[in-house]
Protein backbone atom coordinates (compact mmCIF):
# COMPACT_ATOMS: atom_id res chain seq x y z
CA UNK A 1 0.00 0.00 0.00
CA UNK A 2 1.07 3.64 -0.97
CA UNK A 3 2.45 5.50 1.84
CA UNK A 4 -0.28 8.63 2.80
CA UNK A 5 1.22 12.66 2.22
CA UNK A 6 -0.54 15.23 3.11
CA UNK A 7 1.10 19.03 1.82
CA UNK A 8 -0.93 21.43 4.14
CA UNK A 9 -1.42 24.69 3.27
CA UNK A 10 -0.35 24.06 -0.39
CA UNK A 11 -2.22 25.13 -3.55
CA UNK A 12 0.80 25.23 -5.64
CA UNK A 13 1.35 21.88 -6.08
CA UNK A 14 4.73 21.84 -6.00
CA UNK A 15 5.65 19.19 -2.98
CA UNK A 16 2.74 17.46 -3.68
CA UNK A 17 3.78 16.79 -7.14
CA UNK A 18 7.60 16.07 -6.23
CA UNK A 19 6.36 13.17 -3.84
CA UNK A 20 3.44 11.49 -6.56
CA UNK A 21 6.47 11.39 -9.13
CA UNK A 22 8.14 9.06 -6.41
CA UNK A 23 4.86 6.99 -6.12
CA UNK A 24 3.48 7.93 -3.11
CA UNK A 25 -0.39 8.78 -2.45
CA UNK A 26 0.31 12.71 -2.13
CA UNK A 27 -2.75 15.31 -1.49
CA UNK A 28 -2.29 19.20 -1.15
CA UNK A 29 -4.83 20.69 0.85
CA UNK A 30 -5.54 24.74 1.25
CA UNK A 31 -8.72 26.71 0.96
CA UNK A 32 -7.55 27.63 -2.41
CA UNK A 33 -8.01 25.53 -4.99
CA UNK A 34 -4.78 23.86 -6.79
CA UNK A 35 -2.75 25.63 -9.10
CA UNK A 36 -1.94 22.72 -11.41
CA UNK A 37 -3.98 19.48 -11.61
CA UNK A 38 -3.37 17.01 -8.73
CA UNK A 39 -5.27 15.05 -5.77
CA UNK A 40 -5.77 18.11 -3.80
CA UNK A 41 -8.42 19.14 -0.79
CA UNK A 42 -9.93 22.57 -0.83
CA UNK A 43 -10.66 23.10 2.65
CA UNK A 44 -9.34 23.17 6.76
CA UNK A 45 -6.11 21.67 6.54
CA UNK A 46 -6.71 19.97 10.38
CA UNK A 47 -9.87 18.54 8.84
CA UNK A 48 -8.06 17.03 5.95
CA UNK A 49 -5.66 15.81 9.05
CA UNK A 50 -8.21 14.06 10.54
CA UNK A 51 -10.35 13.02 7.38
CA UNK A 52 -8.01 10.09 7.06
CA UNK A 53 -4.05 7.82 8.20
CA UNK A 54 -1.46 10.35 7.00
CA UNK A 55 2.37 8.62 7.10
CA UNK A 56 3.75 12.21 6.25
CA UNK A 57 2.34 15.60 6.78
CA UNK A 58 4.43 18.74 5.34
CA UNK A 59 2.97 21.92 6.35
CA UNK A 60 3.60 25.68 4.52
CA UNK A 61 1.36 27.76 7.45
CA UNK A 62 0.57 31.03 6.07
CA UNK A 63 3.54 33.43 7.60
CA UNK A 64 1.30 36.68 7.29
CA UNK A 65 0.94 37.34 10.94
CA UNK A 66 3.96 35.06 12.05
CA UNK A 67 7.08 36.42 9.72
CA UNK A 68 9.16 39.00 12.02
CA UNK A 69 9.70 40.83 8.29
CA UNK A 70 6.02 41.76 9.12
CA UNK A 71 6.78 43.44 12.86
CA UNK A 72 6.43 46.80 11.62
CA UNK A 73 2.35 46.04 10.98
CA UNK A 74 1.90 45.54 14.78
CA UNK A 75 1.98 48.88 15.67
CA UNK A 76 0.26 52.20 14.25
CA UNK A 77 1.89 55.48 12.77
CA UNK A 78 1.04 56.81 16.54
CA UNK A 79 3.15 53.87 18.31
CA UNK A 80 -0.23 51.93 19.51
CA UNK A 81 -0.46 48.32 19.44
CA UNK A 82 -2.68 47.33 16.47
CA UNK A 83 -4.63 44.86 18.25
CA UNK A 84 -6.39 43.39 15.48
CA UNK A 85 -2.90 42.16 13.99
CA UNK A 86 -2.02 41.01 17.43
CA UNK A 87 -5.34 38.66 17.80
CA UNK A 88 -4.83 37.57 14.55
CA UNK A 89 -1.19 36.37 15.19
CA UNK A 90 -2.49 34.81 18.37
CA UNK A 91 -4.77 32.75 15.80
CA UNK A 92 -1.80 31.65 13.41
CA UNK A 93 0.36 30.53 16.62
CA UNK A 94 -2.62 28.11 17.81
CA UNK A 95 -2.64 26.82 14.20
CA UNK A 96 0.62 25.94 13.86
CA UNK A 97 0.39 24.23 16.98
CA UNK A 98 -2.28 22.32 16.47
CA UNK A 99 -0.17 20.81 12.50
CA UNK A 100 2.95 20.14 15.37
CA UNK A 101 0.56 18.52 17.65
CA UNK A 102 -1.44 16.04 14.52
CA UNK A 103 -1.29 12.63 14.96
CA UNK A 104 1.04 11.69 12.89
CA UNK A 105 4.20 10.11 12.96
CA UNK A 106 6.35 12.10 10.63
CA UNK A 107 5.88 15.96 10.31
CA UNK A 108 7.79 19.40 8.89
CA UNK A 109 6.36 22.63 9.65
CA UNK A 110 8.02 25.15 7.38
CA UNK A 111 8.38 28.95 7.38
CA UNK A 112 10.41 31.82 7.01
CA UNK A 113 12.31 33.42 10.15
CA UNK A 114 9.82 34.08 12.36
CA UNK A 115 7.97 34.36 16.21
CA UNK A 116 7.25 30.52 16.24
CA UNK A 117 10.67 30.22 16.86
CA UNK A 118 10.04 32.67 19.97
CA UNK A 119 6.54 31.59 21.32
CA UNK A 120 6.43 27.79 20.09
CA UNK A 121 10.48 26.66 19.72
CA UNK A 122 13.68 27.14 17.67
CA UNK A 123 13.76 25.31 14.09
CA UNK A 124 15.47 22.56 14.01
CA UNK A 125 16.98 23.34 10.79
CA UNK A 126 17.40 26.70 8.24
CA UNK A 127 17.92 26.02 4.56
CA UNK A 128 18.46 28.11 1.76
CA UNK A 129 17.43 27.88 -1.87
CA UNK A 130 20.73 27.75 -3.02
CA UNK A 131 21.56 24.60 -1.27
CA UNK A 132 19.33 22.60 -3.57
CA UNK A 133 20.35 24.76 -7.05
CA UNK A 134 18.76 27.80 -7.27
CA UNK A 135 20.68 31.05 -7.07
CA UNK A 136 18.67 32.67 -4.35
CA UNK A 137 18.66 33.30 -0.69
CA UNK A 138 15.19 32.77 1.57
CA UNK A 139 15.89 31.58 5.03
CA UNK A 140 13.38 28.81 5.33
CA UNK A 141 12.90 27.28 9.12
CA UNK A 142 12.20 23.74 9.29
CA UNK A 143 10.50 22.23 12.60
CA UNK A 144 10.29 18.02 12.82
CA UNK A 145 9.18 15.17 14.21
CA UNK A 146 10.43 11.78 12.99
CA UNK A 147 12.13 13.26 9.92
CA UNK A 148 16.16 14.31 9.40
CA UNK A 149 17.46 17.35 8.50
CA UNK A 150 17.60 18.08 4.98
CA UNK A 151 20.76 17.86 3.39
CA UNK A 152 22.04 19.97 0.55
CA UNK A 153 21.64 18.44 -2.91
CA UNK A 154 23.16 20.66 -4.95
CA UNK A 155 24.98 23.68 -3.79
CA UNK A 156 25.15 27.29 -6.21
CA UNK A 157 26.03 30.63 -6.07
CA UNK A 158 23.56 32.35 -3.23
CA UNK A 159 22.48 35.08 -5.96
CA UNK A 160 22.47 38.89 -5.98
CA UNK A 161 20.62 42.02 -4.03
CA UNK A 162 18.57 44.93 -4.44
CA UNK A 163 19.03 48.11 -2.77
CA UNK A 164 16.10 50.57 -3.03
CA UNK A 165 14.47 53.70 -1.17
CA UNK A 166 11.09 53.07 -0.02
CA UNK A 167 8.97 55.92 -1.49
CA UNK A 168 6.64 55.50 1.60
CA UNK A 169 9.08 55.70 4.62
CA UNK A 170 12.43 56.89 2.76
CA UNK A 171 14.38 53.82 3.86
CA UNK A 172 16.71 52.64 2.25
CA UNK A 173 16.10 48.30 1.87
CA UNK A 174 18.08 45.77 0.80
CA UNK A 175 16.00 42.66 -0.33
CA UNK A 176 16.94 39.48 -2.73
CA UNK A 177 16.62 39.87 -5.76
CA UNK A 178 14.08 37.57 -6.54
CA UNK A 179 12.25 39.03 -3.72
CA UNK A 180 12.60 42.45 -5.00
CA UNK A 181 11.64 40.51 -8.54
CA UNK A 182 8.33 39.00 -7.28
CA UNK A 183 7.22 42.34 -5.63
CA UNK A 184 7.51 44.24 -9.28
CA UNK A 185 5.17 47.09 -10.26
CA UNK A 186 1.73 45.54 -12.31
CA UNK A 187 1.34 42.40 -10.02
CA UNK A 188 -1.14 42.52 -7.58
CA UNK A 189 -0.70 41.78 -3.52
CA UNK A 190 -2.28 38.15 -4.03
CA UNK A 191 0.42 37.36 -7.08
CA UNK A 192 3.14 38.89 -4.64
CA UNK A 193 2.22 36.88 -2.47
CA UNK A 194 1.67 33.59 -4.16
CA UNK A 195 5.19 33.62 -5.83
CA UNK A 196 6.89 33.50 -2.70
CA UNK A 197 5.05 31.21 -1.24
CA UNK A 198 5.92 28.79 -3.75
CA UNK A 199 8.31 26.13 -2.54
CA UNK A 200 11.23 26.12 -4.38
CA UNK A 201 11.35 22.96 -6.90
CA UNK A 202 14.77 22.00 -5.47
CA UNK A 203 13.38 21.55 -2.12
CA UNK A 204 10.31 19.69 -3.23
CA UNK A 205 12.55 17.61 -4.71
CA UNK A 206 14.73 17.32 -1.73
CA UNK A 207 12.14 16.51 0.59
CA UNK A 208 10.73 13.79 -1.68
CA UNK A 209 13.90 12.01 -1.93
CA UNK A 210 15.40 12.16 1.47
CA UNK A 211 11.90 12.25 3.71
CA UNK A 212 9.95 9.39 1.11
CA UNK A 213 13.46 7.28 1.71
CA UNK A 214 12.52 6.95 5.67
CA UNK A 215 8.66 6.13 5.18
Amino acid sequence: MKKKVLIACECSGAVRDAFAAKGFDAWSCDIKPTERPGQHIQGDALEAIKSQQWDLMIAHPPCTYLAVSGAGWFYNKDGSRNERRWELQAEALEFVKALMAADIPKIAVENPISVISTRIRKPDQIIQPWWFGHPHTKSTCLWLKGLPLLKPTNIVEKGGYKTWVCSTTGRIKRQSQWDYDAACKGRTPAERAAIRSRTFQGIADAMADQWGAVL
